[in-house]
């Protein structure tokens, strides 16, 4: 099912459209619904209570549990297979168009919200309190949406509640991922293991540095929430993290002085020994020979 327009979302859940942009929904005042697998071309924010079965979330199957919290951007796909039953939907859904953010500052900044691309097994679960919070927001929305007057203030003042409500949302993610504090390290262990097997393999050599997105899909991972979480850990992102590990096997096999530096060239996926010469000097502040050369005395 093609979810294109707000209208169209509103219909599914059987819920009257009081704005052609923007909807909030709450579940249990919509009709009985069979699952089915959506393809979103809008944004939906969703606070799921109830166990909703096994779901495809983008390439991932996830179990929900209470209180979880999805995000979809357009573009995405998310849904259960149809059992055959009718399900009563509960908790939460602010669904807006992209267009009602053309012409405001969220529509520049949206992008920086990066758990919209994040896997399911990556949801946000909420305690009691940041429901409140958030569900706050939404009833604000939706108090605008039946306001009898819609002014020049209306879209502001929603657009303004979207805002806020994903900033809480980074704030309960740097929560979630502080609480997770051991499953974090066991990532970054992985991580690192990842890193080091691929470095002294010959895949450099065949397939140059590793991507992002590579390791986080060898870690069952989105690109994103790997880049997030070792912000929230170490400081650095992903793409730091490959780029220090990199450096640190270049100077390893620079220091072996029975290969040229041509050949740690090849050996670390540079296309041109001189591209690896340079990329080193910056790194470094001086030439692989140069380094060598210090080394060596």
């Amino acid at each position: 099912m093609n979810i294109d327009s707000v209208q169209q979302y509103n219909d599914y859940f059987g819920i009257d459209t009081l704005h052609p942009l923007v909807t909030v929904i709450e579940g249990r005042q919509g009709k009985p619904l069979h699952f089915c697998k959506k393809l979103y071309n809008i944004y939906a924010i969703l606070i799921k209570d109830t166990d909703c079965g096994s779901l495809k979330y983008g390439r991932s199957i996830y179990d929900y549990r209470q209180g979880a919290m999805l995000f979809l951007a357009p573009g995405q796909i998310m849904g259960s297979e149809d059992d055959g039953k009718l399900h009563q939907p509960e908790g939460w859904v602010l669904a807006f168009h992209p267009e009602l953010l053309r012409g405001t500052s969220l529509s520049r900044e949206i992008k920086a919200y990066t758990y919209f691309s994040y896997h399911a097994n990556e949801a946000l679960h909420l305690s009691a309190a940041e429901r409140q919070t958030i569900i706050g927001c939404m009833e604000k929305i939706r108090e605008e949406l039946r306001s009898p007057v819609f002014d020049r203030h209306s879209k502001s003042l929603i657009v303004d509640n979207i805002k806020l409500l994903l900033d809480y949302c980074i704030r309960f993610y740097d929560r979630q991922f502080i609480t997770r504090e051991n499953l974090n390290s066991d990532i970054l262990a992985r991580f690192e293991t990842l890193l080091d097997d691929y470095f002294h393999s010959g895949k450099p050599a065949a397939d140059g540095l590793p991507s992002v997105q590579y390791c986080a899909d060898m870690l069952c991972l989105s690109a994103n929430y790997l880049s997030d979480l070792l912000r929230k850990e170490t400081g650095m992102s992903a793409l730091k993290h490959i780029r220090q590990k990199a450096l640190e096997a270049a100077k390893e096999r620079v220091f072996d002085t029975q290969k040229s530096i041509s050949e740690i060239a090849y050996e670390l996926g540079f296309a041109y020994p001189q591209h690896f010469s340079r990329w080193f000097k910056k790194q470094t502040g001086c030439t692989p020979n140069e380094y060598r050369a210090q080394v060596d005395k």
